[in-house]
């Protein structure tokens, strides 16, 4: 696999702290059971609300199972849809801090959200001469059959997915944390850019050369750059910024809040008065944190 920080994968990890949470994961070492020794903290949700996700899946998953006795004709309901029904979205957003990313740049680890905002450029955003071509993405950086779509998918999955020849994936389990979405079909992902490709070259990139625009695109090296999440959320926002669109989910707001400053904060990407605005009125009740290393 590519740079991205990845956790292995063996079951050895049985205590996991998650959003300021501990997730007892012992049973991970049970055959069968989820692999929860990859990085919970990706999912971005605190544990009461996956918890909630995951029980809501699984029994949808048993429903579908006994309807399958009595009606051999009627197909099975998929996990990723059934939860999208059962998910509220109305989760309590975490006063935790999310985990730092390496390399913080703040004392203590972290940078208070409201001083992150006000670090970032100010600048009118343009988007003259932007084509989505400009950005070259999931690239195959280290040659190992995986794109930078798949590597994501197999960093963020909560349940690890077979891979075969060519990183053709199947099987596995994923939590969209926009939308609190269990999803157990990867073609049912969408891999977002925390901030979109378009905001990207709005925000400076279009002075950037095609193969910094091309690292922008793939950034295996910073686990807040690209997430898996819902097909439905992901063109929901489309090439949108915080002023325009947040995830329906309320427990996300917090964590997509310093995700999307962080990003901004490592690319040295520029902020316009209305987005800067809304993100300094959706950071006012979070003490969230950020930690980055500017992209190299």
């Amino acid at each position: 696999m590519a740079v991205r920080d990845t956790a292995s994968t063996n079951h050895e990890v049985t205590r996991t702290v998650f959003y300021g949470w501990e997730y007892d994961a012992a049973s991970a070492n049970q055959p069968g059971d989820p692999a929860v020794s990859v990085r919970l903290h990706r999912l971005r949700l605190p544990v009461h609300a996956l918890t909630a996700v995951l029980l809501s899946a699984s029994l949808a998953a048993c429903g579908s199972a006994a309807e399958d006795k009595t009606a051999d004709a009627k197909p099975s309901t998929t996990a990723g849809s059934t939860s999208e029904g059962a998910s509220s979205g109305t989760a309590t957003p975490s006063a935790t801090p999310p985990p730092a990313a390496p390399g913080g740049n703040a004392a203590g680890g972290g940078m208070p959200l409201a001083e992150a905002i006000g670090k970032l450029p100010a600048a009118a955003e343009v988007r003259d001469g932007y084509k989505r071509t400009s950005f070259k993405h999931w690239i195959d950086e280290d040659d190992d059959s995986c794109d930078t779509r798949e590597e994501v998918l197999l960093a963020e999955a909560l349940e690890p997915p077979q891979q075969g020849a060519g990183c053709k994936i199947t099987g596995g389990s994923w939590i969209s944390f926009y939308d609190e979405v269990a999803v157990t079909e990867a073609g049912k992902l969408d891999i977002d850019h925390m901030v979109p490709l378009a905001e990207a070259w709005d925000s400076g990139a279009a002075a950037w050369t095609a193969e910094r625009r091309q690292r922008y695109a793939n950034d295996l090296g910073f686990d807040r750059a690209l997430v898996a999440v819902t097909a439905k959320t992901n063109r929901s926002k489309g090439d949108k910024n915080p002023a325009q669109w947040m995830p329906p989910a309320a427990s996300a707001k917090c964590a997509y809040i310093a995700d999307w400053v962080a990003v901004k904060l490592r690319w040295g990407l520029a902020a316009d008065t209305e987005e800067t605005a809304a993100l300094t009125r959706y950071a006012t009740d979070c003490t969230t944190t950020i930690s980055y290393e500017p992209a190299p």
